[in-house]
């Protein structure tokens, strides 16, 4: 399992209780262009759209995967459009369930290859406050320093 890209943000502006995996559908050069590296998720979500059908579908929205370098012009080619993610009806319909709970976000965690394929992890994430986020360096903070003296003192017995 190869890591393309990965969401710094996620795990600092969200909780993120439950993740999920998803295929993507994308064109064939921006197959190449991910499998090169060349995406970010940076501002991405998870949005779902209401179909004919009786589950919504759900799309990776405004992740910039740029054109291939070496596919020719594309002139109708738009970088952050939304890209279907591929989930099977039991998932749909627990995304569902949690997405109507308020104040919850479904937001892109990493983009990674599973053999040939390229998938999305994504998770049910519920927004931080600032006080929050500032909570988590101060803790993050104390358990290196406690790794650090703990370190220290192996060392010297």
């Amino acid at each position: 399992m190869k890591i393309l890209a990965y969401n710094k943000r996620a795990h600092f502006d969200y909780d993120i209780s439950d993740t999920f995996e998803a295929g993507l559908m994308l064109l064939g050069h921006e197959v190449k262009s991910v499998k090169t590296g060349h995406v970010s998720l940076k501002g991405a979500f998870v949005t779902s759209k209401k179909t004919h059908k009786p589950l919504p579908e759900f799309y990776l929205t405004n992740a910039h995967i740029p054109l291939y370098k070496h596919a020719g012009s594309q002139p109708s080619y738009e970088p952050t459009r939304p890209r279907k993610l591929l989930l099977h009806k039991n998932e749909i319909a627990r995304l569902v369930g949690k997405k109507q709970v308020e104040g919850l976000t479904l937001v892109p965690i990493q983009i990674y290859t599973k053999r040939s394929l390229i998938k999305l992890e994504f998770g049910i994430g519920k927004g931080r406050k600032k006080f929050d986020k500032r909570e988590v360096i101060k803790k993050r903070d104390v358990e290196r320093d406690i790794r650090t003296l703990t370190k220290r003192k192996n060392k010297i017995n």
